[in-house]
């Protein structure tokens, strides 16, 4: 089993990197885009709460709750697990990550 970071998901990583690091400076950045990857490694001995992406928004995956942000994955094709999406809680809304789902 692999981590695949996904492309929008990758992303928006860059984005939190140089926010937080903007704003509260590099280590801080440091500190939570690698907490972030140590989450992702957690999913599939379940080290992490996630919760089924709910099914009226048409999209099959799950999400959880990493301090200020939501992280969407699925299980790929193959077996690894893909990192779609990671919105800050104030952008947890589905409808703005649902194309990055395709």
């Amino acid at each position: 089993m692999a981590i695949r970071v996904q492309e929008a998901a990758s992303v928006r990583l860059d984005e939190i990197y140089r926010y937080t690091r903007d704003r509260w400076g590099e280590a801080q950045a440091e500190t939570y885009v690698t907490g972030l990857f140590a989450a992702f490694e957690r999913i599939e001995r379940r080290g992490v709460m996630s919760r089924p992406v709910p099914a009226e928004f048409g999209v099959e995956g799950y999400f959880f709750r990493y301090e200020r942000h939501f992280v969407y994955w699925k299980r790929l094709a193959n077996g690894d697990i893909g990192i779609v999406t990671i919105l800050h809680e104030r952008m947890h809304q589905i409808e703005r990550s649902k194309d990055d789902f395709e």
